[in-house]
């Protein structure tokens, strides 16, 4: 302990399920302590750092309730608030740490009347871990309440498992994965596969709120690092810039697996899907151009196939919507190549966004982000089997992690058995692939993939459903729904899960001028040098 640190109170009764209890002392400002609040609980042989989770308000004797002192009478109310009333504060120990400042989990509970402390700067960077870290891996996204302190996040751990950023629409959402999204490119620790569907993410985006500004995409702080994908190229060159690759695709590209998850945007029924699985064993890649050219004779294409006639016509309906997309065409060149191309950009490290411009329908979105994955699904499995087989380390596949907005509209609870996000959710952190979901509907998702989510960051939530569901499969769940319940409605997230040491309520980062500077790559010595002589 050291002598500035500001005692909170002593704990009184708790357990390690519950938590503890601690009574607030009397001089303590209770205003000062919100929950979320990061504290520290020394005993002889451990110090405990927890979150408040709650607050609440006793008397010694209720008849105080009955007559409380009058806003004149001071002297009577500062007696009473010496004497008979008092503030306890409910705190979840998260991690223990002895005398050698090696971390345990909590196995144990401080004794009656150990002192409870505000934590400090170095408890946080023991915790949480440092930027400045030789490794490159820790990555501040913010800093706790009331506190001017980095809160780190692990990267490497970030990217061994799916992960989730949640809340309501104008909660900064997007903020806190673009900032999530630098940090991994900035410490090259993992490839990206963006699904840009607003097109805030490449070049410039703006704020919201009262004083609107503009801020930078990937592309314009890493332009060595990031490409650009674009369906609608004209609206990428309104924006400022030429994209690297404009997507065109060919009927041949789409595979009957990537309608799977439009039934419910389409309002397909059972029977059409089987109809396209039918047309698709006698057509094979051909199967979309052969339904697309049976305008004038559907009835007859279906007594060729043994389908129903009603079924035909209305897959061929609801797919007709595919020839008015200018990106998509009937010429079987295209489709591949682009696959290729942004395969070839994530061997060799590099970021690939993928923007939709003004085509932002779900049934667009939907379909393309199918579309791509699956050829990355396939892709990535053969490379880890290969790499398997050969043990080489130049064979290891880079680490892959795909982001995807909307994200209850591929792993909805029927969709989420069927599509390939389902897959890559469950089964492909084996295979190097792991997904970044970003919803403001989470209770949309499918419960088993909340559950396999490794790391939460979860902004306010109003809706009960989302917040139960944002802490599906989390321990002790019920005291950081209070937490949660206390966020404000910008800039605030509380972080959990397998890239952070314990859950704790962040301030986030700011995503401005200072954060561009340290986004910019070191310039070594050499460098210098190099840049000096090649202009003298």
């Amino acid at each position: 302990m050291k002598n500035n640190q500001k005692k909170l109170g002593i704990v009184i009764t708790g357990s390690i399920t519950q938590g503890l209890t601690i009574r607030v002392d009397a001089d303590t400002v209770s205003e000062g302590i919100k929950t979320g609040k990061f504290v520290c609980v020394h005993d002889i042989a451990y110090r405990f750092f927890s979150l408040i989770t709650d607050l609440a308000l006793h008397m010694a004797n209720p008849d105080i309730a009955l007559f409380p002192p009058s806003h004149a009478e001071k002297l009577l109310s500062a007696m009473l608030k010496k004497r008979e009333m008092y503030v306890t504060a409910e705190i979840k120990p998260m991690i223990m740490v002895d005398a050698h400042n090696k971390l345990w989990p909590v196995k144990t509970v401080p004794a009656h009347f150990a002192a409870v402390y505000e934590a400090q700067k170095e408890d946080i960077s023991l915790i949480f871990g440092q930027e400045q870290d030789e490794s490159g891996k820790y990555f501040s996204i913010g800093k706790p309440l009331d506190m001017d302190t980095p809160i780190c996040i692990d990267l490497e751990k970030l990217t061994e498992r799916s992960n989730g950023i949640f809340g309501k629409t104008g909660t900064g959402k997007t903020f806190i994965t673009r900032l999530i999204l630098a940090g991994l490119i900035k410490q090259e620790k993992a490839s990206l596969l963006i699904f840009d569907m607003h097109s805030e993410y490449g070049l410039q985006a703006r704020t919201e709120g009262v004083n609107k500004t503009f801020v930078k995409g990937l592309k314009t702080l890493f332009p060595e690092k990031v490409v650009i994908f674009s369906l609608d190229p004209v609206s990428t060159r309104r924006r400022g810039l030429n994209p690297d690759v404009a997507i065109t695709f060919s009927y041949n590209a789409v595979h009957v697996d990537d309608i799977l998850s439009l039934q419910n945007e389409l309002c397909l029924h059972a029977t059409a899907v089987e109809a396209a699985y039918l047309i698709a064993a006698k057509y094979k890649k051909e199967w979309l151009s052969t339904l697309l050219s049976q305008a004038t004779q559907l009835k007859e294409f279906a007594q060729s196939l043994g389908a129903h006639p009603e079924s035909i016509a209305a897959l061929y309906r609801k797919l007709k919507r595919i020839e008015q997309l200018p990106f998509f065409c009937a010429n079987t060149a295209f489709g591949g190549c682009v696959m290729d191309q942004i395969l070839a950009y994530l061997d060799k490290n590099m970021s690939v966004i993928i923007e939709f411009g003004n085509y932002t329908s779900s049934f667009v979105y939907l379909l393309i982000a199918n579309m791509i994955t699956r050829k990355i699904h396939e892709t990535y499995i053969a490379k880890t089997e290969r790499f398997l087989g050969s043990q080489k380390k130049e064979d290891e596949p880079k680490k892959l992690m795909i982001c995807i907005e909307e994200a209850h509209k591929f792993l909805n609870p029927q969709a989420a058995n069927q599509t390939i996000f389902g897959t890559i959710a469950r089964e492909m952190r084996k295979y190097y692939v792991s997904l970044l979901i970003v919803d403001q509907r989470p209770s949309g998702i499918d419960q088993e993939i909340l559950s396999q989510i490794g790391t939460k960051i979860i902004a306010q939530l109003h809706d009960e459903k989302d917040i139960q569901a944002t802490l599906t499969g989390i321990s002790n769940a019920a005291s950081l729904k209070t937490v949660l319940a206390t966020l404000d409605s910008k800039k605030q997230a509380l972080v959990l899960g397998h890239a952070i040491t314990m859950p704790v309520v962040v301030q986030t980062r700011e995503y401005d001028e200072q954060f561009y500077k340290q986004m910019m790559p070191e310039i070594t010595p050499v460098q210098i040098d190099s840049l000096i002589n090649s202009i003298f």
